[in-house]
C-alpha cells in the first residue's frame, strides 16, 4: 500500500513563500497589513501545496467555531430554502457560516440533530417551529448560546427568541377571506395526522381555519387531512379528489402552495372551472403560485425576509454594540393575502 502523503501545514506554505508563519496567518485572516506582492506569493504557495486552513485548531484556541447551526424540516420546500438563503446573506458579512441539518418533520430526528450540533459548539442555533421534545428543550435551554425559533410565534414564550408569524392567525385570515368572497361550503386540506413526521405549523393553520368556520356557523367536515409530509402536488391532488368525490365545495384552502397547485390540477383534469366553480387559496407564495394558470391566490410569507431578520438579530446578540438596546425576544413578520386568479367572489355577493 502506498504511503499516504502528509497534509501541508502553514509552516510549509511559509517556507515555500519565503515568509514567516505569522505572515501566512495574517493573509489567511484577510489582514491589509501584508504587501500585495507578498500576499500574491503566499496565495500561489497555498495553491501549489493544496493547503487548507485548519479551522478546528483555530476554534480550539479561540473557543469560537464561526458557524451557526440551522435545523429545517426540508429544503425541497422553497420557503425553507429561501429562509436559509436570507440567513446566509445576513451573516456572510460577519464571517459566519451555516451548518444545516434536516429534521424531516420528525421530532426525534430534531432531538438527535440538536445533540449532534451542540457537540460541535455552534455560536447559535436556529430551528423551525416551537414544538420540540422535552430533552431537546432541556439541551437548548442549557446550551448557553442564542436559540432562535423561526416560522412560528404562536407560543406564549419562546425558549430564547423567535422570528416568525402566527400560523393560527394565518389560517384564520384565510377562512375570513374566503367567507368574505361569499363562499359557504368551504374545505381545507393538510397532511395526515399521526405518524413519525408531523407538520405542526400546517396543522396550526388548519386549526385557525376551522375555528373561524365554526364561529361563522359553517360546517368543518370538509377540513381534511390526507397525505404525508412534506406536502406535495400529488398529495394536494388526492385530497382535492376526496373533497370533490364527497360532495360539493365552492372554496378550498391548502396549507401549502404545493398542495394548492395539486388541487388546481385535479380540478382541471375533471373539467371543473377555477375559480368559476371552485376558488382555491394556497399558502407560502412559492414561485409556481404566480406562474400556474390561473395564478394562485395565496397567503404570502416573506421567507427570505425571515432569514435576514434572524441573521440581523443574531449579529446584534453575538456582537452587541455598547449602549444599544437588546433586540426583542419575539419578532412577528406578519403575512398578507395575495389575490390572483384562482379565487373569485361568488355570484350575487356584493
Amino acid at each position: 500500500m502506498p504511503k499516504r502523503s502528509l497534509r501541508p501545514t502553514m509552516r510549509d506554505v511559509a517556507r515555500l513563500a519565503g515568509v514567516s508563519p505569522m505572515t501566512v496567518s495574517r493573509v489567511q485572516a484577510g489582514s491589509s497589513r501584508v504587501a500585495p506582492e507578498t500576499r500574491d506569493r503566499i496565495r500561489r504557495a497555498i495553491e501549489q501545496l493544496g493547503y487548507v486552513d485548519d479551522k478546528v485548531a483555530a476554534a480550539l484556541s479561540s473557543r469560537r467555531t464561526g458557524f451557526i447551526a440551522t435545523l429545517v424540516p426540508t429544503l425541497t420546500n422553497s420557503t425553507f430554502a429561501d429562509t436559509a438563503h436570507g440567513l446566509t446573506e445576513a451573516l456572510r458579512r460577519s464571517g459566519y457560516q451555516l451548518l444545516i441539518g434536516y429534521t424531516l418533520y420528525r421530532m426525534s430526528e430534531e432531538e438527535a440533530l440538536i445533540r449532534t450540533m451542540l457537540e460541535r459548539r455552534p455560536e447559535a442555533i436556529v430551528l423551525a417551529g416551537m414544538n420540540h421534545t422535552e430533552p431537546a428543550r432541556t439541551m437548548l435551554r442549557s446550551a448557553g448560546i442564542p436559540v432562535v425559533e423561526i416560522w412560528d410565534c404562536d407560543a406564549a414564550v419562546p425558549i430564547d427568541r423567535a422570528v416568525g408569524f402566527s400560523n393560527i392567525e394565518a389560517g384564520r385570515a384565510a377562512a375570513r377571506h374566503l367567507i368574505a368572497l361569499g363562499h359557504r361550503r368551504i374545505g381545507a386540506i393538510g397532511p395526515a395526522l399521526g405518524g413519525e413526521s408531523h407538520d405542526f405549523r400546517g396543522e396550526a393553520r388548519l386549526t385557525g381555519f376551522a375555528e373561524v368556520l365554526r364561529e361563522a356557523g359553517l360546517p368543518t367536515d370538509a377540513v381534511i387531512h390526507r397525505g404525508q409530509v412534506p406536502v406535495s402536488f400529488a398529495g394536494g391532488a388526492a385530497a382535492m379528489a376526496q373533497l370533490l368525490d364527497g360532495g360539493s365545495v365552492d372554496a378550498v384552502f391548502a396549507v401549502s402552495d404545493l398542495a394548492a397547485v395539486g388541487a388546481l390540477l385535479e380540478c382541471q383534469r375533471r373539467g371543473i372551472a377555477v375559480p368559476g366553480r371552485v376558488s382555491i387559496l394556497g399558502f407560502g407564495d412559492f414561485e409556481i403560485a404566480g406562474q400556474c394558470v390561473p395564478a394562485l391566490s395565496t397567503v404570502r410569507i416573506d421567507a427570505e425576509g425571515i432569514g435576514r431578520r434572524v441573521g440581523d438579530l443574531l449579529l446584534r446578540v453575538l456582537a452587541p454594540e455598547d449602549g444599544a438596546a437588546p433586540p426583542p425576544a419575539v419578532i412577528d413578520v406578519g403575512f398578507e393575502i395575495v389575490e390572483r386568479g384562482s379565487t373569485a367572489r361568488r355570484p350575487g355577493v356584493p
